[in-house]
């Protein structure tokens, strides 16, 4: 009796552990354009599905655009959307690239983020709800913030010259 009653709590606990962990569709009401994770898998590239949807984060100083110098804007992978110009693109030393303020603070959302034990602001597409990377307090003047993006969230369009 005792293994049966092992085996029916091991088979629960499974089975609300995967129902947690699964990639489930952000709200739409909240998220206007979220679709579910299979997808953006047809969209993304592998590289940008793992940070946005997934939201993981990439390696510093070893991305496209950590060291961009070019003018430009930085638009979403998955959208297309101006999210970051490159005037406001800053050195912050972190592998990442940086900026002190989005081109329409409406175009992303910061929301709390508790992962892996720390206290952070992460920043989503507004639209889409996914992740682009997250926002620190010790950024330059004008604003004083850092929106420490992963490159592969992001696509770059440079400027046309004149």
């Amino acid at each position: 009796m005792k293994l049966k009653t092992f085996k029916l709590v091991c088979s629960f606990l499974v089975l609300l552990v995967t129902a947690a962990c699964g990639q489930q569709t952000p709200d739409v009401k909240t998220f206007p354009e979220a679709h579910p994770a299979e997808y953006w898998k047809k969209i993304l590239t592998p590289e940008a599905f793992e940070i946005m949807v997934n939201r993981g984060t990439e390696r510093p100083f070893n991305n496209p655009y950590w060291n961009n110098h070019q003018k430009g804007v930085y638009v979403s992978a998955a959208t297309g959307k101006p999210l970051f110009s490159s005037d406001t693109k800053f050195e912050s030393g972190t592998g990442w690239p940086s900026f002190y303020k989005p081109i329409n603070p409406d175009a992303i959302m910061v929301v709390k983020d508790n992962s892996f034990g720390m206290e952070r602001e992460e920043v989503v597409e507004r639209s889409t709800g996914l992740h682009l990377g997250h926002v620190f307090d010790d950024g330059p003047p004008p604003t004083g913030k850092r929106y420490c993006m992963n490159s592969y969230a992001l696509k770059f369009v440079k400027a046309e010259k004149k």
